[in-house]
Order: structure tokens, then C-alpha cells, then sequence
């Protein structure tokens, strides 16, 4: 058995480090972390992490945002970390094999496996993988990116990247599949105006501020998804100092962009679609000059969440 599909192999004592064997302190009282090989590093390039709650549309905005990397002059890779292997779709136009598939084809011997076998360019010079997950009920995703950026070190392909985007599944974000904000530099979750994402969104803001204890990795803000109006995700923003960095609205044009296989850089030109490439292109410029940390904000309590935006 290895460690994709051992329990054994996560331990019960403040964290878990399942590549390197040891233990960073700080994560939470009696946390189940996972600390990834410290000597596997992603190098220079900029690194963001896209949460938020299922079906919000992560991927959506992590492809869009790829692209508008790639049209400031960017080399850009983006990492999907989801079993269903579909965050690159719309930038590929097909589904990618996962590093998981990959790795366990050749007996998961890395050595054998060429960069074309799991990298894939997808619209506009994006590079696009699909780390996928571990089996269904076991395993822990944080092995499944520790493995994809090792595989990506190994092949060199990190060295001459610009921006990396990991498009993340998680709702309440586990030590698994929080490892990518050990990698990263800024993390934005995606939300719609409305109490359940908002909710989501407070427990993965917790989740970063942990991380940000022992790591690098920052809060950037929340992307307001698929909302007309944002006084929910504003009022939520003015009570724990979580600032709003981008308002994507709801546009039937970006839904049958992905039904399409596009990018909304690739929709036929409206003003609607002119409106939100031009916000995805300002936000990317944000993050790409960005000089300063931002402020990290404080989340709140589950019930205090109720109590702001729940029921009278």
C-alpha cells in the first residue's frame, strides 16, 4: 500500500507531513495538517490558490483569469486540483488525463514519464494540468499536489513559468486540500451574494489564516461570482476586513461560455463580454503589480455568520 491510500500514514499530533516527515507547529490545536517536502519549492514564479464553495465557479474563473494573465505577457500554468479533472476544459477544449492516471500507468516510477504525458497547452499559451485526486474515501489530496509540483520540478517545467494558479476543491478546506496555499502567495475565494457561499467562504478564510501562521501565503480577497447585487459579500467584507477584489456578474454569457468549451476571451464581442474580460484584465494587473500584503482580515465564528447574515 503507499501513501495515496494510506491512513496510517496521517498522524493525529498537530499535523501531518506526509512527504518530508516532519511537523510544523501552529496549524490549530489538535490539527490533521499536511506539510508538504519543504524542498520542493515552485521557485519564482507567482502563485494564487481559487477556493470557494462547490459549483460557484472556480474553474470559470480560474481558466479566465489564466488567460487574462496570458495577455499582460504572462506564462501561465494552471493546476486544477478536483477528481473531476475539468478546471481546464474550457482552455483545452477536452478532458486532460490526470498526474494521478498518469503516475499510476508507469507504476507511479516518475522517471518514465515525458511532459506532454501531463501537461497540455490550452488557449492562448496557458499550460494547463489536471492533478486530479486520491480514490473515492481515502487518501488525502494533499499528496496528490505535492506529487504534481515535484512531477512539474522534475521536468523543469516551473523555470520559465510566470504566474501559477491552482484551482482548488473544498468547501470547509481539510489539511489536504489546503496544501496549495503552502505554495502560494496570495489566495482569493469566489463567492456568490448569498449566506451559504458567504459561509464557505468565512471557513476557507480561516483555513488561509492558519496557513499564513507558518507559510507565505495571504488572503487577497473574495471575487464576487454570479451576483447581480453584492451588498451580502460587502457587508460580510465590513465586518471581518475581508475586501471584495473583483464582481463577476450573473451573465447567462458566462454560463454558455463553458457550454461552448471557451474562455470568455473567445466569446463573440458584446459589450457584456467586453465589460468582464476588462475586469478580469484589471484584476490580474492588481495581483501581478501588487507590492504590499493584504490586510489579512479576521473570520468569525460559525454562529456570529448567522447572526450577520441568517435568519431574524
Amino acid at each position: 500500500m503507499n501513501i495515496l491510500t494510506d491512513p496510517n500514514k496521517l498522524k493525529t499530533s498537530g499535523c501531518a507531513d506526509v512527504n518530508a516527515g516532519k511537523c510544523a507547529e501552529g496549524d490549530g490545536e489538535g490539527s490533521v495538517q499536511v506539510q508538504l517536502d519543504p524542498n520542493v519549492k515552485i521557485g519564482t514564479a507567482k502563485v494564487f490558490s481559487i477556493y470557494g464553495k462547490g459549483g460557484i465557479g472556480k474553474s470559470t474563473t480560474s481558466s479566465n483569469l489564466s488567460v487574462a494573465f496570458s495577455k499582460l505577457g504572462k506564462r501561465v500554468l494552471q493546476i486544477g486540483c478536483d477528481p473531476k479533472h475539468d478546471s481546464t476544459f474550457t482552455l483545452t477544449k477536452r478532458l486532460m488525463p490526470t498526474v494521478i492516471d498518469v503516475l499510476e500507468s508507469v507504476n507511479f516510477h516518475s522517471e518514465e514519464l515525458r511532459p506532454e504525458d501531463f501537461v497540455f497547452e490550452g488557449y492562448n499559451g496557458v499550460m494547463c494540468v489536471e492533478a486530479g485526486g486520491p480514490p473515492a474515501g481515502t487518501g488525502c489530496g494533499g499528496y496528490v499536489v505535492g506529487q504534481t509540483v515535484k512531477l512539474l520540478k522534475e521536468h523543469h517545467l516551473l523555470e520559465d513559468t510566470d504566474v501559477v494558479i491552482f484551482d482548488v476543491l473544498g468547501d470547509v478546506v481539510c489539511g489536504g486540500f489546503a496544501s496549495p496555499l503552502q505554495h502560494s502567495e496570495r489566495a482569493m475565494i469566489v463567492a456568490a451574494n448569498d449566506f451559504d457561499s458567504i459561509f464557505a467562504a468565512n471557513r476557507i478564510a480561516a483555513a488561509i489564516q492558519a496557513k499564513s501562521k507558518n507559510y507565505s501565503v495571504r488572503l487577497a480577497g473574495l471575487i464576487a461570482n454570479r451576483s447581480r447585487e453584492t451588498d451580502q459579500i460587502d457587508k460580510f467584507g465590513e465586518r471581518t476586513g475581508i475586501k471584495r477584489v473583483a464582481h463577476l456578474p450573473d451573465l447567462d454569457v458566462i454560463r454558455k461560455s463553458r457550454l461552448k468549451k471557451m474562455t470568455l476571451f473567445e466569446m463573440d464581442h458584446t459589450a457584456e463580454i467586453e465589460a468582464v474580460q476588462n475586469e478580469y484584465l484589471r484584476l490580474a494587473t492588481e495581483l501581478w503589480e501588487a507590492k504590499e500584503p493584504p490586510v489579512q482580515g479576521k473570520p468569525l465564528k460559525d454562529r456570529d455568520i448567522f447572526d450577520l447574515l441568517g435568519f431574524d
